[in-house]
């Protein structure tokens, strides 16, 4: 049954959920996560657990999906020392031993790395992280050797779960922060793929279009825009990333992955694609702020079709709990599908509600 949480069900007349007829493909299901940071504690815990722990009772679903999409908010090495040539309060690293196992086992295609963690050890430990996952098969981008590296877009088929199915999606990422722009790369030294956010920097939009273009080149049925931007803890996007992110859409992207704020904020449809300005926090060993609940998001899955039609972006509840993710208890789905539908309202965004899911639907 589709109902939701605070407003009367209309009738099925007035309002109900898209149904495919029946000889048509199944859409294929594409995940994206909010932040994964597996150092520090997380990374501490999984020396003495199973690889797939950090996962907790989120792992069948992801393991269910088609693809997944995630921001890898840590390097992974043992190797390197802490960034020491500006202040920063943080350093995060994981053990690629356990790891790059525990990726697989989500089934992880592509991770996101253009962020404010990816150099904390130095470029030693940037460099294992960029080996790791190649080695691993798992697609990345947003940092690299140069600035040209780091704009190529990360590539991955994927692949319908039914065996009886040969639908196939070429999904194509690209990775921009406007995070920590002393970890910037260019022409000549290691970094990320930094941006300011402001549409109207000329250098901003050249270098956005640049990695568009690559990413287009790939011929690619959906273009993903994977951007880390804005400050901790702030619940609303400000103005400027509203007009960036629909500057994306119109200039082709078809999912903009919003992360960065540590807590989820507001979903908006522009013409028809979803901006989803944060994703939150999907796996980390965070302090909780107790009215904001960093510990609290989505698993945010994309129905798409293998010609890159968008059906619904089904929201799927979770918390963070002894540095693993979980499907979100009743309560805390409770509140958190509430928040997001207060958040995403002075947007025209309207969900229904599929047991403990939101759902929006992109059918035009």
């Amino acid at each position: 049954m589709i109902f939701s949480d605070d407003y009367q069900k209309p009738e099925p007349s007035e309002r109900s959920l898209h149904v495919l007829p029946e000889d048509s493909p199944m859409p294929l299901q594409l995940g994206f996560s909010g932040d994964v940071m597996l150092g520090r504690v997380v990374d501490d815990r999984q020396r003495r657990r199973p690889v797939d722990a950090v996962w907790g009772s989120a792992l069948e679903r992801l393991r269910s999906l088609d693809g997944l999409v995630i921001n890898l908010e840590c390097c992974l090495s043992t190797r390197g020392q802490q960034w020491q040539r500006t202040y920063r309060p943080f350093h995060f690293r994981a053990d690629p031993d356990w790891a790059i196992p525990a990726l697989e086992r989500a089934s992880v295609d592509i991770c996101a790395l253009a962020n404010n963690h990816i150099l904390d050890y130095e470029e030693v430990a940037l460099r294992d992280t960029l080996a790791e996952l190649d080695e691993a098969g798992i697609a990345r981008s947003g940092a690299g050797e140069t600035i040209d590296e780091a704009l190529e877009p990360a590539v991955r088929t994927i692949s319908g779960s039914n065996a009886d199915s040969d639908d196939e999606l070429e999904v194509a990422v690209i990775s921009l922060t406007d995070n920590t722009p002393e970890y910037a790369a260019d022409e000549d030294s290691p970094g990320t793929a930094w941006i300011e956010i402001d549409v109207h920097d000329m250098e901003t939009r050249r270098r956005v279009r640049e990695a568009l273009e690559r990413a287009r080149e790939t011929n690619s049925d959906l273009l993903v825009a994977s951007l880390h931007w804005g400050p901790n803890m702030v619940t609303e996007p400000p103005e400027s990333f509203r007009e960036f992110g629909r500057w994306l859409v119109e200039e082709g992207v078809d999912v903009v992955h919003g992360h960065s704020a540590h807590v989820f904020q507001a979903i908006e449809v522009h013409e028809g694609r979803p901006i989803i300005y944060d994703a939150g926090d999907f796996v980390d060993d965070y302090q909780v702020d107790p009215e904001l609940r960093n510990d609290r998001s989505f698993l945010f899955v994309l129905s798409v079709t293998a010609n890159g039609n968008l059906t619904e972006l089904r929201l799927h509840p979770t918390e963070i709990d002894d540095c693993a993710v979980h499907e979100a208890s009743a309560s805390v789905a409770e509140w958190s599908r509430k928040r997001m539908r207060n958040l995403s309202a002075p947007f025209g965004t309207e969900f229904d509600r599929d047991g403990d899911a939101l759902v929006l639907s992109l059918e035009h």
